[in-house]
C-alpha cells in the first residue's frame, strides 16, 4: 500500500472519531483510539516510537518520539491544541528527514472542523500541502 492509500484511511477514520468524540479530549485519548481504529482495519501501527540519531560519532538513544507509525510508511503527529504552529510542521519535516520517510499527517483534534487540522507533510519539499 502507497503513502497517499495509508493516509487516506487514516484520515477517514480521524474524521470518524472527531464526529463521535468532539475535540474536547487530551492528545493521548485521541492516540490511543485512532491506534485502535487503524488496528481494526489490518494495518501495521506502531505508537509512541522512541528513536536516536548519532551525532559527531555521538549516539543519543532517545532523541525523538514518533506518535504513530502506520504500515512503516506515514508518520503521524497528534495534536490537542488551539492552532498548529509552525515549529510543529518543523518538528514534523525532521521526523521525516531522520526516518528517511516520505511522509506525515499532524491532526490537530482541537480543531473544530478536523480537516482544517490536518497538515500533510512531504519530506523534500519546501513547503508542506495542506489537506
Amino acid at each position: 500500500m502507497k503513502e497517499n492509500e495509508i493516509s487516506y484511511q487514516v484520515i477517514g477514520k480521524a474524521i470518524e472519531i472527531h464526529r463521535k468524540i468532539g475535540p474536547g479530549l487530551l492528545e493521548s485519548a485521541y492516540e490511543k483510539i485512532l491506534y485502535h481504529e487503524l488496528m481494526k482495519l489490518g494495518l501495521k501501527v506502531q505508537s509512541q516510537i522512541v528513536l536516536p540519531i548519532q551525532w559527531d560519532g555521538v549516539y543519543i538513544e532517545k532523541a525523538y518520539r514518533i506518535d504513530l507509525l502506520v504500515e512503516d510508511k506515514l508518520i503521524i503527529e497528534l495534536k490537542s491544541v488551539d492552532q498548529i504552529a509552525k515549529v510543529h510542521l518543523s518538528q514534523l519535516k525532521t521526523y521525516l528527514k531522520l526516518s528517511n520517510l516520505k511522509l506525515g499527517l499532524i491532526i490537530n483534534f482541537r480543531s473544530e472542523l478536523l480537516r482544517d487540522g490536518i497538515h500533510r507533510v512531504v519530506n523534500n519539499l519546501e513547503d508542506e500541502v495542506d489537506f
